[in-house]
């Protein structure tokens, strides 16, 4: 018999020596469990009622649930005599009328060891941050995966999930101040895997790639967060990663041009409206609104909302053609002069330099009615409201 080691950081799989057994070459879901939910109550007995609602509930198919967790048991040991003869009643035992795991035999856990060596103090920063990077090694995902949606695995999961992100973010920083951004870096997209929408993670991953002159590499990472915010959540980085974009994104363009190839960089030969990012939208608002302070013109800021023609919303593939085609035919009615943006998941926002407010409703109710003419089998219903664009703020009016 030989010392049991236990990896449930990502997988679930019992190695003793050169022999192991894992969740992913077997499918028997509720031996995993038993076996699952004793580990993580090792030092005490359980008892029979205890097991027999953690692994069946209120299942009314299990109609004599005491014979039913005997032969879960009896799979259970034959699972486990795989690792040695006898590992099963070994490791599994009967006593007070419940079941207990052999704390006894000797067993090493990754999820414990990852968790010792994520807490541990000590004064000397490089040896607190070993131990710490140590214990990231050790993390390959999360909790017992492939039980993960079992209720009493959820707060176990998510506290070794949560420690592993803030153990992430609290490494990062000394990284940096020793000039070891790769590594930085390489912490950060694992972390990201894991967190795809965490924030100061990715701010963290876009500093080390600009640290490491990396900015193309920083401006991709931003593209991706957004891009996975609007499709999911219809919301944007909040201004501190924006922030960091844009510093990545003016280091492109630190060294010094000639005033002609600046004159051919910014030519702009497009037809029809220009479709920016909603950040740059904000820009040119920003920009619009102060000029009209000096001249006294006026502008107006239309919002299209996408939606569906009967009570049932668009398919996921039908919503992103629509937004698709409706993005196209924005652009090629509008004039070059005017400028648009998708703010949301189902939304464009448009600028209207130079036109009042009943003209803007106009070229609104024109663009809808373009779209319907030249698509008039689309499930898409479209509603705008259209304000004027002050330096006071916006009060849309529906239409």
């Amino acid at each position: 018999m030989e010392a049991l080691y236990i990896r449930t950081l990502g997988e679930f799989t019992l190695c003793a020596g050169q022999r192991q057994v894992s969740d992913s070459d077997n499918r028997a879901k509720k031996v995993w469990m038993l076996l699952a939910y004793l580990l993580c109550n090792r030092g005490r007995v359980i008892p029979i009622p205890e097991l027999i609602k953690i692994l069946w509930g209120d299942d009314p198919s299990i109609s004599n649930p005491e014979n039913t967790l005997k032969i879960t048991f009896h799979r259970a040991r034959t699972l486990l005599n795989n690792l040695w003869d006898g590992a099963g009643h070994t490791l599994l035992v009967n006593r007070d009328g419940g079941y207990l795991w052999n704390d006894e035999y000797p067993l090493t856990m990754d999820a414990e060891i990852f968790e010792t060596r994520c807490y541990t103090d000590n004064s000397d920063e490089d040896v607190w941050l070993t131990d710490r990077l140590e214990a990231l090694e050790l993390y390959h995902g999360d909790f017992l995966p492939r039980l993960s949606s079992e209720i009493w695995l959820i707060p176990i999961s998510s506290h070794y999930h949560n420690l592993y992100v803030q153990t992430v973010i609290d490494c990062v920083p000394l990284l940096s101040t020793r000039g070891r951004h790769q590594e930085a870096a390489t912490l950060c997209r694992k972390a990201i895997f894991e967190e795809p929408y965490h924030e100061p993670l990715v701010q963290l991953l876009m500093s080390a790639l600009t640290e490491l002159g990396d900015q193309s590499g920083a401006i991709a990472v931003y593209e991706e967060l957004r891009q996975r915010l609007m499709n999911d959540f219809g919301i944007f980085p909040s201004d501190e990663t924006t922030a960091l974009y844009r510093v990545a994104s003016n280091a492109l363009n630190d060294k010094q041009i000639s005033i002609e190839a600046l004159q051919e960089h910014l030519k702009d030969d497009a037809a029809g409206a220009m479709q920016c990012e909603y950040d740059y939208f904000r820009v040119l608002c920003h920009a619009e609104s102060r000029a009209m302070v000096r001249t006294g013109r006026v502008a107006h800021i239309a919002l299209f909302s996408i939606g569906s023609k009967t009570t049932k919303p668009l398919t996921g593939r039908s919503h992103d053609r629509v937004m698709e085609l409706f993005a196209d035919h924005i652009r090629t009615h509008l004039r070059r002069g005017d400028a648009f943006a998708r703010c949301s998941v189902s939304q464009f926002i448009v600028m209207l330099p130079e036109a009042n407010y009943e003209n803007s409703n106009m070229v609104c109710r024109r663009i809808i009615a373009s779209f319907q003419q030249q698509h008039p089998h689309s499930p898409a219903k479209f509603h705008f409201m259209v304000q004027p664009l002050t330096s006071n703020g916006l009060a849309l009016r529906p239409m």
